[in-house]
């Protein structure tokens, strides 16, 4: 057993890990979690999860002699009486507000970097998932306190599912056992103790062998190949640092916790069926939810096969659902159109994968203006504007604003190609002129080192792979379409082979190696 151990240290000791600032947010998400199982395993002991009805007899006078469920009572219980519950009920929820980010933001690094390619698609997706249900366990969360806000965000869950044809009275009826509000807390409890915890760890355990599979990647830069790893050893200098960050992180939660009120339902009152919270909001993180359905025009549904279809339902769910679809399929989707079936280990400047870039981020302006939406209301009060003219301005945007920076970004980018190749052939500009012995004046430029040359230069475009017949020599549509989008998404990238061709250099053999760590 000791020289088990002993190899496997000595294995972790020989594995490098390059130093970048995108590598932290994976040790903020672990931090998060943590949080997340601590505090919760904490409040599961005075919880109680039952819509059961019972008169408030705590020290909160404002609502003494009030009918509540034992839910709220208990949570009511945790925040006045049990010593240091709040603390725990705030600590938890920051960290649930917290950890979602986190993992967009990894998210957003891997696609924009090109992390998602082969070998590390499963990753990608199980980042994805692991996203879907962190969002579950906060929205299953919110509902557990059982206070006005949260029991107005069920009732548009209920909305949302009877407006499904065929289904949604039976989908209804199996999520709150019943007629509204039936005994959603009991099962929503069980969803937010087993089925989201038990998918939180089985992600996260995937991912981490995933990573200890597979070398990590990194950025181009001097020395650095597709088949070595410059950077610090794992133990214990990775390590130490990681674990630095992971205490700094559950320091700040516990300082915002100590400082910053959050959810505070003594505010809200007691869930009641037939009364709704004004003004209310969902956490940030399903705002674009609320926002996707604000959007939809009134009146749209129609009578079909006797039933009424409602499109103010339908069409957010549609969308939304092949907008998460289309993000958790990419890397396969890309891998497809480019017939990517080689490994790669050094990520993509977002600069040089042009289309990839301006697909990111029209998809970023989507989802913002979504998000926007979830909050309509609260901006036409602020800005004293009519809330039709927020929706209308935000349904323009929708249309319009992703296929702006779709095409704004595709030039930014191409320029800052050009930009970049400039550099390499010419250097920097020093503002010094001179005068040639033949009368010409120039300007001196001043050439880059080998190590920058190797970080703007050194990568190596994908070449569009031409639609091909198959074995009947037939060419088929999905061929042909698979073609077609190839050399779309390849067609705004500068070579960077002629640059190094019209420079008089190579990108390999003239720069000095880095010793590998």
């Amino acid at each position: 057993m000791g020289a088990a151990v002993a190899s496997v240290r000595q294995e972790l000791r020989g594995r490098s890990i390059p130093l970048h600032w995108t590598n932290l947010f994976g040790v903020i998400t672990i931090a998060g979690v943590a949080v997340l199982f601590v505090t919760g395993v904490v409040l599961m002991v005075v919880y109680v999860p039952s819509s059961e009805a019972v008169v408030y007899r705590g020290p909160y006078v404002p609502l003494g002699g009030v009918t509540v469920s034992r839910a709220f009572d208990s949570v009511m219980r945790v925040s006045f009486e049990v010593p240091g519950g709040l603390l725990l009920r705030q600590l938890h929820h920051w960290a649930a507000l917290m950890v979602p980010a986190s993992v967009l933001i990894q998210l957003l690094v891997m696609y924009f970097t090109g992390g998602f390619r082969r070998p590390r698609r499963g990753s990608w997706l199980m980042l994805f998932l692991l996203l879907i249900v962190v969002l579950a366990g906060g929205w299953s969360g919110y509902a557990l306190p059982d206070d006005m806000l949260s029991g107005s965000g069920l009732r548009i869950v209920e909305g949302i599912t009877l407006g499904i044809p065929v289904i949604g009275t039976w989908l209804s009826t199996a999520l709150f056992g019943g007629e509204f509000p039936g005994r959603i807390i009991e099962n929503l409890y069980l969803v937010h103790i087993l089925v989201v915890p038990v998918g939180m760890l089985v992600l996260i355990a995937g991912r981490a062998r995933s990573a200890y599979k597979n070398k990590p990647p990194q950025f181009a830069a001097g020395g650095r190949e597709e088949n070595n790893i410059v950077g610090i050893p794992l133990l214990p200098h990775a390590a130490v640092r990681a674990g630095g960050l992971f205490a700094v992180v559950v320091g700040l939660l516990v300082l915002m916790s100590t400082l910053v009120t959050v959810n505070p339902i003594w505010n809200y009152g007691p869930a009641d069926p037939g009364n709704a919270s004004a003004g209310s909001q969902p956490d940030w993180y399903t705002g674009f939810l609320d926002g996707a359905l604000r959007l939809v025009p009134p009146g749209w549904e129609f009578e079909f096969l006797d039933r009424t279809w409602t499109l103010a339902v339908l069409v957010p769910l549609t969308v939304v659902g092949a907008f998460l679809v289309v993000v958790a399929l990419y890397p396969f989707l890309e891998g497809w159109i480019l017939h990517d079936s080689v490994d790669h280990h050094i990520l993509d400047r977002p600069r040089n994968t042009t289309i990839r870039t301006s697909i990111g981020v029209a998809g970023v302006i989507f989802y913002g203006i979504l998000w926007t939406a979830g909050s309509a209301d609260i901006i036409a009060l602020l800005f004293h504007v009519s809330f039709e003219t927020v929706i209308l301005t935000l349904q323009v945007a929708l249309l319009v604003e992703p296929l702006a920076a779709f095409f704004v970004t595709q030039r930014v980018c191409i320029a800052l190609q050009r930009k970049d190749r400039d550099l390499v052939l010419h250097g920097y500009e020093t503002g010094r002129i001179v005068r040639m012995p033949g009368g010409e004046y120039i300007e001196v430029h001043q050439p880059l080192d080998e190590y920058e040359r190797w970080r703007l230069a050194a990568h190596k475009p994908a070449q569009a792979v031409e639609a091909r017949p198959d074995e009947d020599g037939r060419l088929r549509r999905a061929e042909r379409l698979r073609g077609w989008l190839a050399v779309r998404l390849l067609g705004d990238r500068i070579s960077s082979a002629g640059t190094r061709k019209d420079s008089g250099m190579s990108t390999t053999a003239s720069l000095p190696p880095l010793e590998e760590a």
